[in-house]
């Protein structure tokens, strides 16, 4: 069998033009250089060396072997500088993400990853949390970020950020300075995320912890229909309450005051177990980075 040491006797002892270099250059003995290139030489019943001149001369086939030792260690340096440095991964992810962090921190990651990773190409998949688990274990997603809302053996979890949510209405619908305790908040229309949302599942559990039932509930699966539907007036949801806050501002939505405050949504990234590499867990650590829901349409730097 032909190995990389053996290639790499032949190639120094050639460039370098003896033995006693060749082993400097690979910080060995002359010896063991000698007994490299002899295994070599038994392997394929020939001479690599002409050893009746002074000098080491390659043989006819000795030339041969040493382009094809050139070529294969060119090829392993070249496999090696592929895996060893960022810059020159080649590979396609595919992250799926949901809308909040599309519309919030999803553009600043997609560009940490093409800065660190030029060769990476980046598809980023936006839909609702239930829906890109299953493609995650479907294999077709690398990445997802969602709530941690699910009990799923077969995909890593690591916690990356955390969304607080606050409860909002059109001004007017209800009074602005009362505190409403939540049982009272439910007895009016909600506007709620289902169970395909992972927020939903969250927010849901809570309320059902509680024994608060809504009496008045719309499911809606989307959250640009949710704040659209909110403006409107056509009822009372929880929404990300620090980039909300433009909007607050200008009159079109305002906060109700609510006793329990609804608990912050964990944000996490999930990816199976098996399918984990070194440029997954840099995407993870860079998510961590980014994941800030405190405003919306953030651009990059």
């Amino acid at each position: 069998m032909m190995t990389f040491k053996q290639l790499e006797a032949i190639y120094w002892i050639a460039q370098l033009g003896g033995f006693s270099q060749a082993a400097l250059k690979l910080h060995t003995t002359q010896s063991a250089v000698s007994k490299r290139v002899h295994e070599l030489e038994v392997v394929f019943g020939t001479a690599l060396f002409d050893r009746t001149q002074r000098s080491a001369r390659l043989t006819e086939k000795g030339e041969e072997m040493f382009v094809l030792a050139k070529r294969l260690l060119g090829q392993r340096d070249a496999a090696i500088e592929q895996f060893s440095k960022p810059e020159v991964i080649e590979r396609r992810v595919r992250i799926g993400v949901t809308e909040i962090s599309a519309l919030t921190w999803l553009p600043r990651l997609v560009d940490a990853i093409q800065r660190y990773y030029p060769k990476v190409t980046i598809e980023p998949d936006v839909d609702a949390s239930v829906n890109l688990r299953e493609k995650m274990l479907a294999d077709e997603l690398d990445l997802i970020f969602v709530p941690d809302a699910f009990m799923e053996a077969r995909l890593a979890t690591k916690p990356i950020g955390r969304l607080e949510n606050a409860w909002m209405c059109k001004p007017g619908l209800v009074e602005p300075d009362k505190a409403f305790r939540l049982h009272e908040l439910a007895g009016h229309r909600l506007l709620l995320q289902g169970s395909k949302s992972g927020a939903g599942v969250v927010i849901g559990n809570w309320m059902k912890a509680l024994g608060v039932q809504p009496t008045n509930a719309i499911v809606i699966n989307n959250l640009i229909a949710l704040i659209g539907l909110t403006v409107s007036g056509l009822g009372i949801t929880l929404l990300p309450a620090e980039c909300m806050k433009p909007m607050i501002a200008d009159g079109s939505l305002m906060v109700v005051h609510c006793t329990p405050p609804p608990p912050p949504v964990v944000y996490a990234a999930m990816y199976k177990g098996e399918h984990r590499s070194t440029l997954i867990s840099s995407i993870v650590m860079l998510a961590q980075e980014c994941c800030d829901f405190s405003r919306m349409f953030q651009t990059v730097e």
